[in-house]
């Protein structure tokens, strides 16, 4: 019986706190060596005291004196910080759970340095998805999925050439806004779109979650995660949220993974991974649910999923574009300044924009970050007036 040794990049927010609570559940399995966070540096000292960790890393140079006076560990900072975390010799895997593309050096940093990646960030493999499935073959490490619906679609897909897949399927809850007529979507407040019907995230991510960006970033993820072209990855709404989704077979079979809507289910799975281990999480009860719907995306009144599909398949810079022009426009939404459905109007104008450089190098894409997010703010400005 292995216990793994995991570096957990982004332990003060939501995924990061999942996982603490699966180091509690499981601690002959799983060991927790590293610790980083944003801001949040109080609760990163309440974190290191509990789990002793050989190292934590925050993000303001600024924090490191504080650290170092509450806790006994090396205190690392910045981006070199996270680097350096990353490649612990002490770990075997890093658990990659902060927003936005902050993760992608880091990710890079811990393949180089034969760990294990388990990947809770979409932006890792959206902006390059090409470069770091890439990096891991040459290196022999494994790239482990811990969004619900991609641990899900790894647990039935295990074992099986990407030959022997028609589709991927993704399930979406459909947001808060799911059954709201399209002529409301402009009085949309930022109140109610923080009110995710099924799952408690951060704000950006729920955000997403109401736009289908989240399912649009997904979607991309998964064509590199298992190989498949965008052709075949598609996206079903299911407001329960209890099918995390489902692969489609070349035999028309069908395997879904279904389970309670915890992270920890899918944390868990990539910290024991090949095996599965007992825990104290609730079982289904199939007496208990009422019924499991299903139905199509509304891709004309949320074009996300299409804009999605675009990038997806374009590949090169588009979906860093894409997915910077998205970051941008939801902060704006977030601080009120502008609309609702400006939100996907300007990931739309970015991506129009922009001249896409097809198998770009890691700076090239990062280069397209930053013009995409330039250009977002223009463009988010002229949808605000």
């Amino acid at each position: 019986m292995k216990k793994r040794r995991v570096v957990i990049l982004g332990s003060t927010g939501s995924i990061g706190e999942s996982a603490l609570k699966v180091a509690r559940d499981i601690p002959e399995r799983m060991e927790v060596v590293g610790l980083a966070a944003g801001k949040n540096s109080a609760r990163l000292i309440e974190q290191a005291r509990e789990f002793h960790p050989r190292a934590v890393s925050v993000a303001e140079q600024s924090a490191i004196r504080d650290l170092q006076s509450a806790i006994e560990c090396p205190v690392l900072a910045g981006d070199e910080g996270l680097c350096e975390l990353a490649a612990l010799p002490e770990a075997d895997l890093v658990l990659i759970a902060i927003v936005g593309t902050a993760g992608l050096r880091p990710a890079l940093a811990a393949i180089e340095a034969g760990k294990d990646i388990a990947v809770a960030s979409k932006e890792i493999l959206v902006m390059a998805g090409e470069a770091v499935m890439t990096a891991a073959r040459k290196r022999g490490v494994q790239v482990l999925p811990v969004d619900s619906e991609h641990n899900a679609i790894f647990q039935c897909i295990e074992g099986r050439s990407p030959e022997q897949v028609r589709r991927i399927i993704l399930t979406a809850s459909g947001g808060p806004f799911r059954t709201l007529p399209v002529a409301d979507l402009e009085k949309v407040t930022r109140a109610q779109a923080l009110k995710h019907p099924t799952w408690v995230m951060g704000a950006k991510i729920t955000i997403d979650s109401a736009t289908l960006f989240n399912k649009g970033l997904e979607m991309i993820e998964a064509r590199w995660l298992f190989d498949v072209e965008m052709a075949r990855v598609d996206v079903v709404v299911h407001p329960q949220s209890i099918v995390h989704s489902m692969v489609e077979f070349v035999d028309n079979s069908v395997l879904a993974q279904l389970s309670a809507t915890d992270m920890c289910f899918p944390i868990q799975f990539a910290v024991t991974w090949p095996e599965r281990v007992p825990n104290r999480l609730p079982p289904l009860d199939f007496t208990k649910l009422a019924k499991l719907e299903f139905e199509a995306p509304r891709t004309k009144d949320f074009p996300a999923l299409d804009l999605a599909r675009w990038a997806g398949t374009d590949g090169g810079t588009l979906p860093s574009v894409m997915n910077a022009a998205n970051e941008v426009a939801v902060a704006t939404f977030l601080d009120d300044r502008c609309s609702f459905p400006a939100i996907w109007r300007t990931v739309e104008s970015v991506m129009r924009a922009h001249r896409n450089k097809p198998h770009a190098s890691l700076a090239e894409i990062l280069d397209a970050d930053s013009w995409a997010r330039a250009i977002a703010a223009e463009k988010i400005a002229q949808f605000a007036r």
